[in-house]
């Protein structure tokens, strides 16, 4: 890989909240997207919510901006959450490492791990889902239906459950496959809607739960990413960790 230049990543136009969690030798690095941002641009009104506030290319999937010389630069991304989710997001500084590491996530040699507020008791405090759900795209919005062909897969533990104004379960989530929708749509299938959920979730009990707590965000957050890969020769471990944000401890 080509050198970087010196201020390259401290010069990112990262987006309100963004905050870097760690990166390698390589370039590839981490950050910690907030609720409610883009994990990238859909077309340039959306450049000023995203993850970086720049132009986006959708084919090759890579950020691009000019430095204060003039110079272009690219930053890859590698992954991405739904605007609602917060949590660990992957980027990489040059299209060959990117290529490497998605081809990690294409194998499913990338481990994962979500934490979500649910509303509820789970029946058992560790379980191995699997579902067969059905995921549609129409008018740029996606839909994911708990009878389908699709196979699902997530390992789901309780972290810890809280009784009082409302039935509240703190749980663990591993998704063995990478569904639109996925973890949402498992949770509410068993009764566990995740708290703030505005397409799968209980809404009356979403509205109470926000005017009482004065929050409406989707409480899934992305919590550790990690994989081992090879680049340039080299063998190299990596892992993310982007601590629950501050609305989940402060609920729980």
């Amino acid at each position: 890989m080509s050198a970087l230049p010196g201020d390259f990543w401290e010069t990112l136009p990262l987006g309100d909240g963004v905050t870097p969690l760690t990166r390698d030798a390589n370039g590839l690095a981490a950050y910690n997207k907030p609720a409610g941002l883009l994990s990238h641009p859909n077309d340039s009104p959306d450049e000023a919510r995203s993850l970086l506030t720049c132009y986006y290319d959708k084919e090759a999937q890579c950020f691009t901006w000019k430095a204060a010389d003039g110079s272009e630069r690219h930053l890859w991304l590698l992954n991405r959450l739904d605007s609602a989710t917060s949590g660990v997001i992957l980027t990489a500084a040059s299209e060959k490492l990117a290529l490497a590491v998605r081809d990690h996530y294409a194998k499913k040699q990338v481990h994962k791990v979500y934490q979500a507020l649910v509303f509820g008791r789970p029946q058992k405090n560790f379980e191995h889902w699997q579902d067969q759900l059905a995921v549609q795209k129409k008018g740029g919005r996606i839909r994911t239906a708990t009878i389908g062909n699709v196979p699902a897969q997530t390992v789901f533990q309780l972290v810890k459950h809280t009784q009082s104004t409302f039935s509240t379960s703190l749980v663990k989530l591993e998704p063995r496959t990478g569904r639109s929708h996925q973890l949402r749509v498992q949770c509410a299938k068993r009764q566990l809607p995740i708290i703030g959920d505005q397409t799968y979730g209980n809404f009356g009990l979403n509205r109470e739960f926000a005017k009482m707590h004065k929050t409406k965000r989707l409480f899934l957050h992305s919590l550790e990413t990690g994989f081992s890969y090879t680049f340039a020769g080299r063998a190299n471990d990596f892992k993310a960790v982007a601590p629950l944000p501050r609305e989940f401890t402060a609920v729980y």
